[in-house]
């Protein structure tokens, strides 16, 4: 079997993401190898998870540098040292400066709780019940400059209910969530080996049960 890639995970607050796709990457024939967990809050929830399974950890606050694009350097400069070659966003609460987003175009991903391009940003579920739409979902996507802009690479539709709250929304999309990214990373890795251009020529659309 070929090397495993080297993935980064960045995350702000639970980590209920990233946990999933830790567990995933103990699977002996998943193509990553989860290498460190990486948040800009010490009190972020995830980082004592990743701990607890031997994950190298590292916190480094934006409130300790005077711009975006220093922290963002110091970002890049501890990512390089762990070695990695694939970013997984992961509830991670921090815009990205253009340099650093486009020097990890192509090896960088992030989930969104909606069906992008529809309703980018903040405040998502609230975004779709004000919209009145009846089919929402996630979207696993590449990270570029532009925020919530890049290629899709696995989305998953949840319909929204007369009855929903934004709450009840965001508590059944974080379910799917958790199915579609290790599937997405997964097939994100193995594009990338069969072509080492974009990997996200075409997204893929599903229906969790």
């Amino acid at each position: 079997m070929s090397a495993k890639t080297k993935v980064a995970i960045l995350i702000s607050g639970r980590g209920s993401n990233m946990r999933t796709l830790i567990q995933a990457a103990k699977q002996t024939d998943y193509p990553a190898e989860i290498i460190g967990v990486f948040s800009n809050r010490a009190d972020a929830a995830g980082l004592e998870f990743a701990k607890a399974e031997g994950i190298a950890t590292a916190v480094i606050s934006q409130k300790d540098f005077d711009s975006r694009e220093s922290f963002c350097e110091a970002l890049d400069a501890q990512l390089e040292d762990w070695g990695t070659e694939l970013i997984c966003l992961a509830g991670y609460m921090r815009i990205h400066s253009d340099a650093f987003a486009q020097k990890w175009i192509g090896k960088m991903l992030n989930i969104h709780p909606s069906l992008l391009p529809s309703f980018p940003g903040l405040h998502v579920h609230q975004q779709a019940l004000d919209a009145g739409v009846k089919i929402s979902g996630a979207t696993v996507h590449e990270v570029i400059p532009e925020l919530d802009a890049g290629p899709p690479v696995l989305q998953a539709a949840v319909p929204v209910l007369d009855s929903d709250t934004a709450e009840t929304l965001a508590a059944r999309i974080l379910k799917v969530e958790h199915q579609i990214y290790p599937l997405a990373l997964k097939q994100y890795i193995e594009k990338r080996g069969n072509n080492d251009t974009a990997a996200a020529e075409q997204a893929s659309l599903i229906w969790p049960q």
